[in-house]
């Protein structure tokens, strides 16, 4: 099972805020949604689900690299939030529940920069 983005099921294109309901959702049905499982389905498991796994969904040389980069500092509460996190786990939780556009500070695309945010410094 994968994960999208595609406002058909949702109402973002932001696939950490898609990720975000989907935890939500998970919750309110008593159910379990781990941080490493929501990773996997908006990598490797969607490109399993369609069929694409030889050539996207996780960093294996010759793929096909798509993705973005994130500020786990990019606010004061994701600052804080982070800091705090006690294992990579709890580091990607904060992420995805707290992440948001602000936080993404380089995208690229087929392994080429095409998105670097301008410093504020």
């Amino acid at each position: 099972v994968g994960m999208a983005s595609d406002i058909g099921g949702g109402t973002s294109f932001n696939m950490l805020e898609t990720l975000e309901e989907a935890y939500k959702v998970t919750q309110l049905q008593k159910q379990q949604f781990s941080p490493w499982e929501a990773l996997y389905r908006a990598t490797l498991g969607g490109a399993q689900a369609l069929s694409l796994e030889d050539r996207i969904g996780n960093f294996t040389p010759g793929k096909e690299a798509d993705f973005i980069v994130l500020d786990p500092g990019a606010t004061p509460l994701q600052t804080m939030r982070c800091q705090r996190a006690e294992n990579i786990q709890e580091l990607l939780f904060n992420l995805i529940i707290l992440g948001h556009d602000r936080s993404i500070t380089h995208t690229y695309v087929d392994g080429r920069l095409v998105y670097e945010q301008e410093s504020l410094n």
